[in-house]
């Protein structure tokens, strides 16, 4: 059965998923970032988190409930645990200073596994569009990843500000 499911996936989704994991790999290293580049990122999974769900279940309120909880609760934990607290600001270059992390990685992974996951059983189970509670589990799930993602924004955003209002006020 697998060997059948993985047969009938078009090549271009074997070439997304190289690139996302290639995308990872690179989020492990420490890097520099503008603040405009360290927003981008999780303003489009935010973006495309939600396009998936209200393309999946359009008709599904209780999905786009369950995927707007699905971001808070990433968020709220993600600071409640410090989970990107060590980036920091560099004033010399004006940049962010992101350490290396493998959490983008195993996040980028999670997103595409339940994508694939929902894709394959769309596919074999149509109706499972219209069950309330697959599209509540799954939109609350595409909701927890890229509100971790969001969260990482957000951390990036509010470093730049303080370190700005810093520099504002000395």
């Amino acid at each position: 059965m697998f060997a059948e499911i993985f047969q009938h996936v078009p090549r271009w989704v074997w070439i997304l998923l190289a690139a996302l994991i290639a995308i990872g790999i690179s989020q492990s290293f420490p890097r520099r970032r503008s603040i405009r580049s360290a927003t981008l990122f999780p303003v489009a999974m935010i973006g495309l988190s939600f396009y998936g769900v209200v393309s999946v279940f359009p008709y599904q309120a209780g999905a786009l409930a369950a995927w707007l909880a699905g971001v808070a609760a990433a968020v709220m934990a993600s600071m409640a645990i410090g989970v990107w607290s060590d980036i920091r600001w560099s004033d010399a270059d004006e940049r962010l200073l992101v350490p290396g992390s493998w959490v983008p990685l195993m996040l980028i992974l999670g997103i595409f596994i339940v994508k694939f996951g929902v894709g394959v059983a769309l596919a074999m189970h149509a109706e499972l569009a219209r069950d309330t509670l697959f599209a509540a589990l799954i939109s609350l799930a595409y909701g927890a990843f890229s509100g971790v993602f969001f969260a990482r924004g957000l951390a990036m955003w509010r470093v730049a500000r303080n370190a700005l209002q810093l520099r504002l006020a000395a």
